[in-house]
């Protein structure tokens, strides 16, 4: 990421910039010149206009108000004509046809000098959060207020009651045996929608100036009472229906502003817009020129800059690619943008690309990146390393079980099986911090604390044990899920050998080709310390160089010494048993009883074999 940021800070001034800054100099001069001669335009015009268009919308939204009104109440009149003609009165399914049609009434009361009747829309007070008790208490406590203005419709603010925005409207109407007084509590949710639409706001008022549908929410809920305004001051002292003029309010703003008197109601609805916004349109062919200007230079550089890219594109992705590779990331999908040189040089970097995600295959690619990177200088180097050697049990009579069962198709099974086992493997040395050096056949070859160190020798000793016990609990794993004696998926043992001590690391090979390894006597004990887990009936040995460093942190059982070639003294072997503390076996026995290794008689074991670099002592 370092290298990336530096190939950004070396680019100042890319092609783009370039071609950008030319263009807009020459398009600056000539079109700003233009802008100059017309920018002295009459705002009258579009002042009136912007007048025009706020009393229009106030008009608008008062037929609008003055509509909805009239169904509230059309929809309420209709629903008790339809039960003063009934002959079963109120009934569930009446309820649920009208309130399924006016989902926005939320109660009807109707009072009478013989008490008050009161018809709830339960699903209104239900899809909203409230309690239908609230209209109960409400007309209740408000019974004696709210009355209608002789023949005018009667508007209240009940959302103060409710906190949510509620409108009563209150009317007379004749009933069987009196004149009945009908209260409807309300909700038109579109017109506060509506009054916030655009540069200009509208809201509904009562004459006495108290606030009843507005864009602000906060407004409804409080009762705020805009009396104060001068717009409505002058509605009420002329009271006419209709009339625009120019105020401001207190906290400084003007405004134009409308007011509408709704038809046979106690309401009016007043329209405003800001000054600023009206002379932002008086200002509007002022700023068209410049913006005409603006859009000419932009057009030119949007063009200007979408042909430079079809130039620093491909070579900006083709140098991310690089960094990408630098990082490790080999397999890089790129695909030519376009048909020329470029375009094929980005084809033959995707090709190169595959080429070396493949390659990363071959070799260990961590080691790789160290080496390029220079964190791996050439010539050996001493390490306090810990060694690591493994091998599957009977694999030759496996290899010939597989020939004699599959013939042809044999050596793909056998590597498919391989394949599988040695992918999880090399998961638990990687998760441990060790470097799988070499496949050796079915041998597994790693190391800890060579190119990678957790720190200090007995960290990464100890994590290389938790890496050969986590290949047991793999393989356990792995062998308990295949079907039994199946020919072409075998169950795996394998014996691991472990022995620390300081070796020679680096890279070593020919010119064409080299690898990152270490040698030394330390690595030529770990592979014989993994050929005695047979004869010793076990599968994790570690040598007491290993012991001294994480014998703290095991359960092991100490087994027969053992001489090795190239060795004075009888070398002290451990059979590594579980972690202390973690679950699984604890004594050698119950280990060979989980992994089904057979107790081997110590005394008869060949200490001629391999070609006699161990010999077991006698107790």
């Amino acid at each position: 990421m370092a290298k990336a940021k530096l190939y950004k800070t070396r680019i100042l001034f890319p092609i783009g910039a370039k071609l950008v800054i030319i263009i807009s100099i020459l398009l600056l001069v000539s079109l700003g010149a233009v802008t100059i001669l017309v920018s002295g335009l009459s705002t009258q015009d579009v002042q009136r206009t912007a007048e025009d268009n706020n009393y229009t919308v106030n008009r608008r939204a008062g037929s609008q108000v003055d509509g909805s009104f009239s169904s509230v109440q059309a929809a309420a009149l209709l629903y008790l004509e339809m039960l003063d003609q009934g002959t079963g009165g109120r009934s569930p399914e009446l309820d649920d046809y009208f309130f399924s049609h006016n989902r926005g009434l939320a109660a009807i009361a109707v009072f009478t000098a013989g008490g008050r009747a009161l018809i709830t829309n339960e699903q209104f007070f239900i899809s909203n959060d409230l309690d239908a008790a609230q209209a109960e208490s409400y007309f209740t406590a408000r019974a004696g207020s709210l009355v209608p203005a002789g023949a005018l419709i009667r508007l209240f603010n009940a959302s103060p009651d409710f906190q949510f925005p509620l409108t009563v409207m209150v009317f007379t109407r004749p009933g069987r045996q009196e004149e009945e007084r009908v209260a409807v509590l309300f909700a038109l949710d579109e017109l506060s929608e509506t009054f916030g639409t655009g540069a200009n706001t509208s809201f509904l008022i009562d004459l006495d100036g108290t606030v009843l549908i507005h864009p602000d929410t906060d407004l409804v809920l409080g009762g705020a009472n805009v009396s104060a305004l001068p717009i409505v001051a002058a509605m009420q002292e002329t009271g006419d229906n209709n009339r625009q003029i120019s105020f401001s309010s207190g906290d400084g703003i003007k405004y134009f502003g409308a007011y509408y008197r709704l038809s046979a109601m106690n309401a009016a609805l007043i329209t405003t817009i800001p000054h600023s916004v009206v002379f932002e349109a008086v200002q509007s062919l002022t700023r068209q020129n410049i913006f005409l200007t603006l859009a000419v230079l932009l057009i030119a550089i949007v063009f200007i800059w979408f042909f430079s890219k079809t130039i620093s594109n491909p070579v900006r992705a083709l140098t991310g690619a690089a960094l990408q590779i630098e990082q490790g990331e080999f397999e890089i999908e790129l695909s030519p943008r376009t048909h020329d040189e470029l375009g094929l040089l980005t084809e033959s970097f995707g090709k190169m690309s595959a080429a070396l995600g493949i390659f990363g295959r071959f070799t260990n690619r961590d080691i790789a990146l160290r080496a390029m990177r220079g964190d791996i200088k050439p010539g050996g180097l001493p390490k306090h390393a810990t060694i690591f050697f493994s091998d599957i049990r009977g694999f030759t009579a496996k290899s010939e079980s597989f020939t004699k069962t599959f013939g042809e198709d044999a050596s793909n099974r056998i590597v498919m099986w391989l394949n599988e086992y040695f992918t999880r493997m090399v998961e638990c040395v990687e998760k441990t911090g060790g470097v799988v050096d070499k496949f050796i056949g079915d041998a597994v070859m790693a190391h800890w604390g060579t190119a990678f160190t957790a720190g200090l020798p007995e960290k990464d000793a100890l994590n290389c044990v938790k890496a050969a016990l986590m290949m047991r609990g793999a393989l356990v794993d792995m062998n308990a899920r295949r079907a039994k004696n199946d020919p072409g998926n075998p169950d795996i043992r394998i014996g691991c050998g472990i022995n620390t001590g300081i070796v020679t690391a680096g890279q070593i090979g020919s010119e064409q080709r080299m690898e990152y390894t270490v040698i030394g006597d330390p690595v030529n004990l770990a592979s014989r310390t993994e050929a005695l887990n047979k004869p010793l009936g076990t599968d994790i040995l570690i040598t007491e160089d290993t012991w001294n460093l994480v014998g703290g942190a095991l359960i092991a059982e100490e087994m027969p010494p053992v001489s090795v070639k190239g060795k004075e003294k009888p070398v002290r072997m451990f059979a590594v048993i579980n972690l202390k503390d973690a679950a699984g076996p604890k004594t050698l026995s119950e280990l060979r009883n989980l992994l089904g290794i057979p107790a081997p008689d110590v005394s008869k074991v060949d200490t001629n074999a391999e070609e006699k670099k161990y010999k077991i002592q006698g107790n």
